[in-house]
Formats: C-alpha cells, structure tokens, sequence
C-alpha cells in the first residue's frame, strides 16, 4: 500500500475523533485517548485528535494507531530502566494497562533549548529569564542550541481546559505531589529513558530533542511509567543530517513531530490564549506524512494502516475481549 498525500487525504474522512463503547463502562475523554477503567485495568484507546497549546486543534488521520503502535515499540525497548503499565494490545489503537495511582507531575527532559508554548524553555528564556525551573542558564544562548547535558524540567499536569504550570523539585516534594525517594527515582529513570530514547532515535537519524514522561505508583507502590513515551505528540524529532546546515543557515530544524503545527499556529498569531482557529486538513495531512515516517524511521518498520473505519473495528475487537474478561 502506497501511504502518500493522496492516501491520506482520502482518510481524513475516517479520521478518528473517539470511540463511545458503553459496555465498558463510563468514558473519560483525554486530549487525545479515550479511556475505560474495567476493573483493575485501564482501556486506553488512541484517537486522532492532535492536541497543541492545551486545545484540541482538529484530528490526523492514521495518528491514533501510529501514537499507540510507537509507544509499544518504546515500552517493550524500556523494560529493563523501569517497569511500565502496559498488559497488552488487542487493536492498533489500543493498549490495555494495569491501572494505577499517577503522579499529578509531567516529567518534561530537554537535550535542547527550544519551543513556543508559554512552558517551552526558549519562551522563557528569550523573555530575559535566567533561571527557570530551579535552573540557572547563562546568557548568550541561541534558540535551538544543545544542552550541555540534558536537564528535567517537570511542570504541573493539568485539567483539560487549563495550562501546565512551572514547577521546581523540591515544590513537587513540598506539595505532596511525590515523595523524595519517589522523585528520585522518577528523575533518575526519567534521565536513563532520555539516553535510550536519543540512543536508538540516532539509528534512525533522528534527534531526540525533548519529551515528556508521565509516571505512576503501581497498586503495591512500585513507580512505573505510564500514559505513552516517545511518540511525536509527546516528544520533538529533528533530522540529524540537515540540523547543523539549517542552524547555520538560521532556519527551523526539519521536524518529525507536531512541532512544525505549532510554528504554523505562532506564524498566524496564535500561541495559545483563546480559541484556536480548526487545523486546516492540508496541514493535518502533512502531520501525518511526518508522524508515519517518525514511525518508521525510529521501528525501521514501514506502517501498515489499520482497516477503515477504525471506530466500527475497535468497537468490534473491543466488545469480544469484553467477553473474554467475563470467562
């Protein structure tokens, strides 16, 4: 099957926005998965919907399953730094996960000084500060600049509808929001992911920028990594082999994430205050082009669609491991 621009703009129409499956129960609508709580497991189902800025911009056909399919990939590739939540995958969108306690903290790891959201390192610098998230950084830094070692820059986790917020470590201790030996140990996996994740995204010349880790208690307190990691909605990709050329050159890195949507989003004004304006479906398209070949680049695996429309699929495959539960 040929994946081009053809391709996917015949399946903007299949394009997934969330799947209402009562048998299992009440549904809590994420940004961009829907879950179901089936006794002491979490059904995460992933959906098109892009989420930028904390608001939902429109959906990217094929998202869903390359979102659950790459975060698959990384958790079986990260088993040995950290436990994680995951049981299995009945469907390509979906993963079934042992239900846990979250740390109300996302684990934000930068390689690189970047962004444009009011949370991004970049923003905050380039608005004079010199000390963010407890960090000092000296002057004379250049957005998009390497790191001299990669740094934990963890902010609140919000409710839909609000913004994450800045917080320092030792808040996170003095809030409650984590023990010290569980903050410990979150930073310490949360740097070790990092490092593998540059690791095997360099196979596939890719650079992990930055990303974001969510992390949980297990029902007996074990911490465990939960939610997703690595994907292109949590994480920036850049291509190594044009980095350096368009540094020099003063222009944006060539990106396999959504962060070219959100360039798009600044270019027009927008960073994030009120109502966005809907994701223009030429633009939904490319995000998909970059996320699947994301997807490829990192697995060395070519993407393989799931069958259309995914709602009518999930809902079957889920309905029959519902009955297998009650075996």
């Amino acid at each position: 099957m040929r994946i081009d621009e053809k391709f996917l703009t015949e399946q903007l129409k299949y394009a997934l926005d969330g799947v209402d499956l009562p048998f299992l129960g009440r549904r809590t609508r994420g940004k961009v998965r829907d879950l179901y709580t089936v006794g002491d497991k979490l059904v995460m189902i992933a959906t098109d919907r892009l989420s930028a800025f904390d608001h939902i911009l429109g959906l990217v056909p094929c998202k869903g399953q390359v979102l659950n399919e790459l975060a698959l990939f990384w958790f079986e590739q990260t088993r040995d730094i950290i436990p994680n939540a995951v049981l299995e995958s009945p469907d390509p969108n979906v993963t079934i996960a042992r239900r846990c306690t979250p740390l109300l903290v996302e684990v934000i790891v930068r390689g690189y000084i970047t962004g444009v959201t009011g949370t991004s390192l970049w923003q905050r610098y380039s608005a004079g500060e010199r000390e963010v998230y407890g960090i000092q950084f000296p002057n004379g830094l250049r957005k998009n600049d390497q790191l001299p070692a990669p740094i934990i820059t963890p902010t609140t986790k919000a409710a839909d509808g609000a913004h994450d917020a800045l917080i320092t470590p030792s808040a996170i201790v003095a809030q409650g929001l984590a023990t010290a030996a569980q903050w410990e140990q979150v930073a310490t996996a949360a740097l070790a992911l990092f490092a593998r994740g540059q690791e095997i995204a360099a196979r596939g010349g890719l650079v992990l920028v930055d990303t974001k880790y969510e992390f949980g208690l297990l029902p007996d307190g074990t911490v465990a990594l939960i939610d997703e990691i690595h994907t292109p909605d949590s994480s920036r990709f850049w291509v190594a082999a044009t980095l350096e050329d368009r540094r020099a050159a003063e222009q944006e890195p060539e990106n396999f994430d959504k962060e070219f949507v959100r360039l798009y989003y600044a270019a027009q004004g927008y960073t994030g205050d009120g109502a966005p304006f809907p994701l223009p479906p030429a633009l939904a398209v490319q995000a998909a082009e970059r996320y699947i070949r994301a997807y490829e680049r990192i697995t060395r695996l070519p993407f393989m669609p799931a069958a259309m429309p995914a709602g009518a699929r999930i809902a079957s495959t889920m309905r029959r491991w519902a009955d297998a539960q009650g075996e």
